[in-house]
């Protein structure tokens, strides 16, 4: 497993954090056993659906919101608990949530956002595991729209977002015209 720091000591990615031989099976558990959802949002004062599926597990009683959305725990499984726990070993830090994003191909996408909502507390600790077909990771400055950064994050990647990463960085995954197989991510979450 390899180990770059991309952003000081904000931005850790571990390439192969999850062999192949353990990514395959874990995409496929997943993809079938997870309750998916395409929850809608409010933009620009008009109902849509979100541009992929979701899925929110947690501790009982923990709630999470974002973009209006109020999310509310499913249980636990035993690939997220695994998941969690390699989560928690390469980050240093506990987790009492995930949220799930599946995106089926290209025209599912994620918008620029920061996860800086207010139950993450100030300087939250985010890990990011991928499973399936890489996709591109942009980042840029809250500061200068046009200082960008890109990743590719790969099938078996884990990738960790700490310190003030949330508050001073935004980060999307766009869509794209190229035919792109499907992905699965996973952020867990400290939720306060």
């Amino acid at each position: 497993m390899n180990k770059r720091v991309l952003i000081e000591d904000k931005l850790i990615y571990f390439s192969n954090a999850i062999d192949t031989d353990e990514s395959k099976p874990y995409f496929k558990k997943l993809k079938e056993t997870i309750d998916w959802e395409q929850d809608e949002i409010m933009m620009f004062g008009k109902k849509t659906k979100v541009p992929r599926l979701t899925s929110w597990y947690a501790d009982p009683n923990v709630k999470y919101s974002y973009s209006g959305l109020e999310l509310l725990p499913k249980q636990w499984t035993s690939e997220l608990i695994e998941l969690k726990s390699l989560a928690e070993k390469l980050s240093t830090h506990s987790f009492n949530s995930v949220l799930l994003n599946y995106y089926r191909d290209g025209a599912d996408s994620m918008g620029w956002h920061s996860d800086d909502e207010k139950e993450l507390g100030a300087n939250p600790i985010i890990v990011s595991i991928t499973f399936g077909f890489p996709r591109r990771f942009l980042i840029r400055e809250k500061m200068d729209y046009k200082k960008k950064k890109e990743i590719e994050l790969e099938d078996g990647s884990l990738l960790v977002m700490r310190g003030d990463f949330q508050e001073t960085y935004q980060h999307s995954i766009p869509k794209t015209k190229k035919l792109v197989g499907e992905r699965l991510n996973l952020t867990f979450r400290k939720v306060l």
